[in-house]
């Protein structure tokens, strides 16, 4: 049966007294037995060794996942996560004798923990490319025997190889797709990775693993064994939905559609062709039954409101409202049957997720409107408005840090991003003169982690993510409702290869954790008391509603985006005219 999670377990127990004892037994070993240095991990995947090594100079050692024998050094430079190969080479010393030495680049060694040793003590760089150093090791925390055991994988033939003749990439080293510049020149020394959920230690992809741990061992080790270590961070989930599809292949037309799959029960999917949202049919406690675009009232209260929650409880309300939406939370069995899994954020990658997909682009601009609406409605003084910024920017960093919310931080980062928004000279100068912290929190943290993530060179910790960046792949799946003015990070020549393949990769990942996802989304809204009014602003059919009037706000999404951006852009101009140039 595949490992499921504990979410009331999940990183709180450590590991159980029986692989304690075990684990100190593995480290008294002899000094030439790799089992006793706690920097060796072992057959941990790839995936693993990036989430360990979170530190400047931090370092482990693991057995290659695609070069059996061979052994792997993972270490993190530079805010970059980089992965060496180390070569292996045999020297005759006599007739009867061969003995062989471990080396990275030039120095050779007579055995892993001596080269270790050796770039510890001295501090010399691992290679003249990379010019990265290791400084304190990674320990790990459980023995190898359940390592292998949890981590065993089938084997699986490399695909899609570009590198040496011989099919080997000894001694190269590649750095990893989550911490590496997709711009970068070096291409004959960095591996392509084409999904960053499943390759190679030299960036060629392989099949997916089947992803269960054997039940004998889980027989001889308790369910707060498995749950108890960083490890478990990237156990592998439940069945896949293609996994599934596989399984029901060659079933008889006859059968009754209902499946019972790792303890679920599904239906076939069904294919939805209508948007979640339903405006016209919205009841709402702040506005009436018919109402016109933009009204004014409605718009005052929607501003008290804005004004008087703090930038934390919005935050909370609006990671509510997405992750609803989404289906992150709140998803009935009944919703699973109708899906065919069990989360929104694998229904969205998979083609029957469409409407899903359209519907988030929905919110995700229509959220990015009313928030402009709020700063460019406000016909007072540029401090008022510098105010209104400051207020914003606060609940994208709220959003981004408190919440783990990418998707709602993305929403809010969009609203300041728009140009009807950015170009207020006025109003930014009052902001960095009035609220200078805010400022700076905007242009030197929010907006380049922004643009990092879109360019597939940030990731986020999956710890405290509770709905993870998704808007690339969503534009990249339905390009022709797609949001943004210029042109997306893939549609230049430099990084467009790699940034299409990262989100691509990211995708499947995302597709497997919505089980952890909905666990963050839990923890951080438990005990949270939500107010009716403030979430109600928060819900994109009281946002169409608002924006578009009762007549106007099931028109199609296209038109009613184009006429809204001329609005934009008329109150914007009438806060601060445009300069005439002669």
């Amino acid at each position: 049966m595949p490992f499921q999670f504990s979410k009331e377990k999940f990183w709180l127990e450590p590991p159980s007294e029986k692989l304690r004892k075990e684990l100190e037994e593995e480290l008294k070993l002899s000094g030439a037995d790799l089992k006793s240095h706690a920097w060796y991990h072992g057959c941990i995947p790839w995936e693993v060794s990036e989430s360990l090594v979170a530190n400047h100079g931090d370092f482990l050692i693991r057995d290659s996942q695609s070069s059996s024998g061979d052994f792997v050094l993972t270490s993190r430079w530079e805010q970059k996560t980089l992965h060496f190969l180390v070569k292996k080479t045999a020297v005759q010393s006599s007739e009867t004798y061969t003995r062989v030495h471990f080396s990275l680049e030039t120095e050779a060694f007579d055995s892993l923990p001596a080269l270790i040793h050796f770039y510890v003590g001295s501090r010399e760089t691992l290679t003249h490319w990379s010019g990265a150093q290791i400084q304190q090791p990674v320990n790990r925390t459980l023995p190898l025997s359940y390592l292998e055991t949890a981590f065993r994988t089938t084997a699986a033939t490399p695909i899609g190889h570009q590198g040496a003749s011989d099919g080997s990439m000894s001694g190269e080293e590649w750095v990893s797709p989550q911490s590496r510049s997709p711009s970068s020149s070096r291409s004959t020394s960095v591996a392509p990775s084409p999904s960053p959920s499943r390759r190679s230690d030299t960036g060629r992809p392989l099949p997916s693993p089947s992803g269960t741990i054997h039940q004998q061992h889980l027989d001889q080790v308790s369910a707060s064994d498995l749950v108890g270590s960083c490890y478990t961070e990237l156990y592998p989930g439940p069945q896949s939905y293609v996994e599934r599809l596989r399984a029901e292949e060659g079933t008889s037309p006859g059968v009754e559609p209902l499946r019972t799959e790792d303890g679920n029960v599904y239906f076939c999917p069904v294919v939805e062709t209508v948007s979640c949202f339903r405006p016209s049919r919205y009841q709402s406690a702040l506005m009436h039954k018919e109402n016109k675009p933009l009204q004014v009232g409605i718009l005052r209260r929607v501003k008290e409101l804005l004004a008087e929650v703090d930038p934390r409880t919005a935050a909370k309300h609006i990671t509510k409202a997405d992750c609803m939406v989404a289906r992150i939370l709140e998803v009935t069995p009944e919703m699973q049957r109708m899906m065919g899994v069990t989360s929104g954020m694998e229904l969205l990658t998979l083609p029957h997720g469409q409407q899903l997909r359209l519907d988030l682009l929905e919110r995700f601009q229509t959220m990015a409107i009313m928030l402009a609406v709020d700063v460019l409605g406000c016909t007072g003084s540029n401090e008022e408005r510098a105010g209104l910024l400051h207020r914003i920017i606060q609940v994208a960093a709220e959003l981004k840090s408190t919440m783990g919310n990418m998707f709602g931080f993305a929403a809010v980062m969009r609203a300041l991003e728009l140009p009807q928004i950015s170009r207020l000279e006025q109003t930014w100068t009052a902001l960095r003169q009035r609220h200078t912290e805010g400022a700076i929190l905007y242009e030197k943290t929010l907006r380049p982690f922004m643009k990092s993530l879109n360019d597939g060179r940030e990731s986020c910790p999956l710890s405290s993510t509770t709905f993870p960046h998704i808007l690339p792949l969503l534009s990249l799946l339905e390009k022709s409702v797609a949001v943004g003015d210029g042109p997306e990070p893939w549609e230049t020549v430099e990084v467009g290869v790699d940034v299409v393949m990262f989100h691509l990769g990211a995708a499947r990942t995302i597709a497997q954790l919505g089980g952890i996802y909905r666990s963050n989304a839990e923890t951080k809204l438990q005990g949270f008391q939500e107010q009716a009014d403030v979430l109600e602003i928060f819900l994109t059919d009281f946002q169409m509603r608002l924006l578009w009037g009762s007549r106007g706000a099931e028109e199609n999404q296209a038109l009613r985006f184009s006429k809204f951006d001329q609005v934009l852009t008329a109150l914007s101009n009438k806060l601060e005219p445009p300069v005439r140039r002669h």
